[in-house]
């Protein structure tokens, strides 16, 4: 009778597999770097996955976001068919990434509260972005490997995201809500990197350890809404202007009135 598989196994070898990719990438991670990591044979590995390829679109499949990882019983994760991988990648980002809040923005032409509309979407993508950090730093490590990863996350994702942004940017700064900027699109690729980065990157630089999750969140926020947002009085003296101007149109406008 052959011994039943501890219920953390196949999470602790994802967890293994996930620092193993990250590290050394798609091509140079073995199966025995894995199993190594992960303290265990090659054969206990074997007993999981029929494969690399098979241990890598687990991954993709449950590994992003923390899942709990499938039960299995007696039977190992198969080799994909060719495509499904990048099928699967392509639905879970789509999915795991999305900015509602932006999108519900891109509806409107204004808003009466703009500063809690734009901490809303950065909370939101902040939280996107932190939630898949280690499947994120995974995928853009094998990309180098595996051009097609790059594609999907740099052009289909990146590219379109950016692009909501600066409609956004743009659609707000001519209803007075954010000042003018002098090229929208590259501050919409600011704001994805600066989220980015204190979401994902920083965790990975060590002398970054001293700064706090909330920390990180508190001020990534602070900056790019006081960044963006226009002044009070700059509002209020062109509040002012318009109905200075409208005034001056009355039957009882004079020239000391304007």
């Amino acid at each position: 009778m052959s011994r039943s598989r501890p219920p953390d196994r196949l999470a602790q070898l994802m967890d293994a597999a996930i620092e193993v990719f990250i590290a050394k990438g798609y091509r140079r991670t073995q199966m025995a770097d894995v199993a190594r990591a992960a303290g265990v044979s090659q054969g206990t590995l074997y007993n999981y996955v029929e494969s690399k390829e098979a241990l890598f679109y687990l991954i993709i499949d449950r590994g992003l976001i923390g899942a709990t990882p499938p039960s299995l019983g007696e039977q190992k994760i198969r080799t994909p068919a060719p495509g499904e991988t990048i099928a699967r990648l392509r639905h879970r980002i789509n999915t795991e990434l999305r900015v509602p809040e932006l999108e519900r923005a891109l509806t409107r032409t204004s808003v009466a509260d703009p500063s809690a509309e734009l901490k809303a979407i950065l909370h939101q993508y902040y939280a996107a972005t932190a939630r898949l950090r280690r499947g994120l730093d995974l995928i853009e490590r094998s990309a180098i490997d595996l051009p097609e990863l790059g594609q999907l996350l740099y052009v289909e994702r990146r590219r379109s995201f950016v692009a909501q942004l600066t409609r956004y940017l743009e659609t707000r700064i001519a209803s007075g809500a954010f000042r003018p900027l002098p090229h929208p699109a590259t501050a919409a690729r600011l704001i994805l990197e600066t989220v980015v980065w204190f979401s994902r990157h920083r965790h990975r630089t060590p002398d970054s350890a001293m700064i706090s999750d909330q920390a990180a969140l508190e001020t990534t926020v602070d900056f790019l809404v006081g960044g963006l947002l226009a002044r009070t009085g700059q509002r209020k003296s062109r509040a002012r202007r318009t109905k200075k101007t409208i005034g001056a149109r009355g039957p009882h406008a004079s020239a000391q009135s304007r």
